[in-house]
């Protein structure tokens, strides 16, 4: 969004839809859920965090728990 007027935040975090809240906190929710084996190593589908370089850093977080939680996984 390059329209000055929206009151959206812009989505700069890949596959993360950002979201402003009335108190000013910066939120984060995956656009796809986590594969069930991510979730249940502790991959959170939404997050919050003060200003966007901590949302960023804490997105990453959530995405490296899955892509560990996948690596690790044993498919039979």
């Amino acid at each position: 969004m390059n329209d000055a007027k929206s009151t959206h935040p812009v989505s700069t975090i890949p596959g993360w839809r950002l979201i402003l809240s009335d108190a000013g906190r910066l939120w984060a929710s995956r656009e796809e859920p986590f594969p069930s084996v991510a979730f249940h190593a502790g991959a959170e589908r939404t997050v919050d965090a003060d200003n966007l370089e901590a949302l960023r850093a804490e997105t990453e977080r959530q995405e490296a728990i899955a892509r560990e939680a996948q690596a690790g996984q044993v498919i039979s």
